[in-house]
């Protein structure tokens, strides 16, 4: 019984940790690769990875393999993170469609500008939905911490944003 809540539970983070990879790049193939791996990595350490810590540390490897897959296939540029803009919008016109993409390649242009925290932090916090304390935990950080960065992060994306704007004449 103990086995199968803790599998449901890993699941869960799994998936969790799935959607995050998928909009921080990866591809489909990539992402469920990556995942697989964790998991497997997971019931390899599983003695050694402490309870209250393991959707953290699930979190971690993922990421960490998902930058060393990107390096192994030269493909280190920045990390363009996906926004899915248009789920803001309920009504989908050719116009609305357009003024979307063009905004949501806008919006990527200038995070790649980011530095990469900054732009993970705003991906988790806006993109994701997580709560500051649920960014904190899978950091291992306080939560202040993760404030602080926060407020830093939107500060320099909206400097870069009327940057990019100015230089595109907008």
């Amino acid at each position: 019984m103990k086995d199968s809540m803790m599998g449901k539970k890993l699941n869960e983070i799994l998936k969790f940790v799935y959607s995050y990879l998928i909009k921080m790049g990866a591809s489909k193939e990539d992402a469920e690769d990556i995942i697989q791996d964790t998991a497997y990595k997971f019931l390899q350490y599983i003695d050694s990875v402490q309870i209250d810590n393991i959707q953290s540390w699930l979190f971690r490897v993922a990421v960490n393999k998902y930058y060393d897959l990107s390096r192994k296939k030269s493909r280190r540029r920045d990390i363009l993170l996906k926004f899915n803009v248009q789920e803001i919008f309920e009504e989908e016109t050719p116009e609305k469609v357009l003024m979307l993409s063009e905004l949501e390649r806008d919006v990527q242009e200038v995070l790649t500008k980011l530095n990469p925290k900054y732009r993970q932090m705003l991906l988790l916090k806006y993109s994701t939905g997580l709560k500051m304390s649920e960014i904190a935990v899978l950091y291992g950080m306080k939560e202040g911490s993760v404030k602080t960065i926060l407020h830093r992060a939107r500060k320099e994306f909206i400097k870069q944003y009327r940057r990019f704007e100015h230089e595109q004449g907008k």
